[in-house]
């Protein structure tokens, strides 16, 4: 099992600044790909971005340009640096790692969430 472990959010004022971070640990074997997802109340939770151990990246239209994805793989760790917040990024932010297993299947992980509120 791999365990993610979300931690940098928070309150933050309109054009303001936070830094997201999310630690694998446990029984890791090969992670691949590793992102962040959100969710507000009563919709579904969407893609926000993804890395992949490559350093490729894929953003969601509404945060290109203002969020930046990167990640240390030898902490199995991702970061999700956000700027220019604006209050619909109001959102339960979530860490989704896929592991690839010796058997060439790939386990999905999730963190708890972290709480991510812009407001005057």
């Amino acid at each position: 099992q791999v365990q993610l472990v979300e931690s940098g959010g928070g309150l933050v004022q309109p054009g303001g600044s936070l830094r997201l971070s999310c630690a694998a640990s446990g029984r890791i074997f090969s992670i691949n790909a590793m992102g962040w997802y959100r969710q507000t109340p009563g919709k579904q939770r969407e893609l926000v971005a993804t890395i992949t151990s490559g350093g490729n990246t894929n953003y969601a239209d509404s945060v290109k340009g203002r969020f930046t994805i990167s990640r240390d793989n030898a902490k199995n760790t991702v970061y999700l640096q956000m700027n220019s917040l604006k209050p619909e990024d109001t959102a339960v932010y979530y860490c989704n790692a896929d592991d690839i297993t010796p058997w060439s299947t790939v386990d999905h992980y999730w963190g708890l969430g972290t709480q991510v509120t812009v407001s005057a």
